[in-house]
């Protein structure tokens, strides 16, 4: 499928977006993140879209899956309302803040800062640290 985004156009593998967004929302509904980490890839490398689109669409399909999962979560008990009213004002400085840090950086700066986040989480996830 082609897309057209402010006179550019770029080839897309739709069943590659529709697959991989579906079980990356199953994931990370399942562990409780909102798909990012595996999103943003999916787009980048899967989808061969570059950075600036993917960054604020991944964004948006992300906002639906951690709403809906967010929602399901509530529904069996596993919300704790004092850490999210903490953690909401936070999230909404570092939303505002994020794309305009992102604007004045070289995307492959970005890549590389997100490759070393990912990287630290995977091993933090696994106990090295």
């Amino acid at each position: 499928m082609k897309v057209d985004f402010w006179g550019q156009e770029f080839e897309v593998n739709m069943w590659v977006g529709c697959i991989g967004g579906f079980l990356i929302s199953i994931i990370s509904s399942m562990f409780g993140f909102g798909g990012g980490p595996f999103m943003v890839p999916l787009m980048t490398v899967g989808m061969r879209l570059p950075m600036y689109i993917v960054v604020g669409s991944s964004l948006l399909a992300i906002f639906f899956n951690t709403a809906m999962g967010s929602v399901r979560h509530m529904q069996f008990g596993n919300f704790d309302l004092v850490l999210f009213l903490a953690m909401f004002p936070a999230a909404i400085i570092g939303g505002y803040i994020g794309p305009m840090i992102a604007k004045k950086v070289s995307p492959t700066v970005v890549k590389r800062i997100a490759c070393a986040g990912l990287l630290l989480l995977g091993l933090n996830l696994l106990g090295v640290y």
